[in-house]
Parts: structure tokens; C-alpha cells; sequence
């Protein structure tokens, strides 16, 4: 194992892409603002209770969140966490045909697949 070579591979920018997930953007975009929740949180330097009490959401959704537990979260909820938080989100959307990602990322899982049996 020592003397094989690894092959770098750009990834798309989207992990849960690379790894042929289901519904990649949208778990993409739940991760980023589970991440501006976190650091909203960590910022203000609240617990998962003082987050309780100035937003009115369970104690034990914002330590789902802290342990990038998000399946019980939908893009709309966690949106909703963030404006409670006080702050607003923007959203860009670029959109991109269906299958040329779909052939990129199939090279790229192939490719991945190739060199993980090597």
C-alpha cells in the first residue's frame, strides 16, 4: 500500500455529489446553514438552551445540529432557525444542464472506484 500511487481528484465542491448521494444540493445547502446556525451560536456563545429560549426551538434540535444530525431538518426549517437567529439569508442560483454533472461526476466516482480497488 506504501508504493501505490494516489490519483488527486478535483472534487465539484459538493461532497455529497462526489459521493453520488440522492438530493445532493439540497444536502449541500442543509449542511451550509447548519453551519452558519453553528457559528450564530458560537458566536453569541449560547447553549443549546439559552438557543432554546430566545428562538422558541427545541434544545435538542440545536444539539442535533451541533452533531450534523440533519435528517429530521428540511431546508425551510433550518432557514427558519437562522432568521429566529437574527440574521436573513441570500440565495444565488446557477443552474447547470443535468447531464453533463451527471457524466462529470460518474468519471469522477469511477475514477475514485478504480483507484480505492488498487
Amino acid at each position: 500500500m506504501k508504493d501505490a500511487k494516489l490519483e488527486v481528484v478535483r472534487g465539484s465542491g459538493n461532497v455529497f455529489r462526489d459521493l453520488g448521494q440522492d438530493n445532493a444540493d439540497a444536502e449541500q445547502f442543509k449542511a451550509i446553514l447548519a453551519a452558519e446556525i453553528i457559528k450564530a451560536l458560537d458566536r453569541e456563545h449560547l447553549t443549546v438552551r439559552a438557543a432554546h429560549e430566545r428562538t422558541g426551538i427545541a434544545a435538542a434540535d440545536f444539539s442535533r445540529l451541533r452533531n450534523a444530525d440533519l435528517g429530521r431538518f428540511t431546508v425551510d426549517r433550518l432557514m427558519s432557525i437562522v432568521n429566529r437567529l437574527g440574521s436573513r439569508i441570500e440565495v444565488k442560483i446557477r443552474l447547470r444542464r443535468v447531464e453533463s454533472v451527471r457524466h462529470q461526476d460518474q468519471n469522477k466516482l469511477l475514477r475514485y472506484r478504480k483507484n480505492a480497488i488498487l
